[in-house]
């Protein structure tokens, strides 16, 4: 058999060779999960961190709450829970301590004697304004 080599060997003049091309494909797809895994994190941290805190007992919440809700029918228990209750908030600061100690001071007349008259204007007035004072 007979080989034909000039078949074979037709110059190509219109046909450039191969180059090379970068391919950074790679590197973005690995950036990509990177960055997905750095958020997905980040999303079930903040999912978490916000359950906790929605199911956290607050006593100074619960104390406002209650403090809202005394019943100024019976003024000698009224005087005990409103004391109780506004201790929670005495310390926040020096305002509140001298709101607190003006409020201890009208509610004095309430605690101490068997049968005691409903609160006065005053008494009224500075619970109002400690009331006005506290925020959670």
């Amino acid at each position: 058999m007979q080989h034909k080599p000039e078949i074979f060997d037709i110059p190509l003049h219109d046909i450039k060779p191969l180059i090379d091309v970068p391919e950074y494909s790679l590197y973005y797809l690995i950036v990509t999960v990177i960055v997905g895994v750095i958020l997905f994190t980040l999303l079930i941290f903040a999912l978490i961190r916000f359950i906790k805190n929605r199911n956290k007992f607050s006593l100074r919440k619960e104390h406002l709450k209650l403090l809202n809700a005394v019943e100024f029918s019976d003024a000698k228990k009224a005087a005990y829970d409103i004391t109780y209750y506004a201790q929670s908030f005495q310390n926040d600061s020096l305002e509140h301590q001298e709101a607190y100690e003006h409020l201890q001071n009208n509610l004095e007349t309430y605690k101490y004697r068997k049968n005691v008259d409903s609160f006065d204007e005053e008494t009224k007035t500075s619970l109002k304004n400690y009331m006005a004072l506290l925020h959670v």
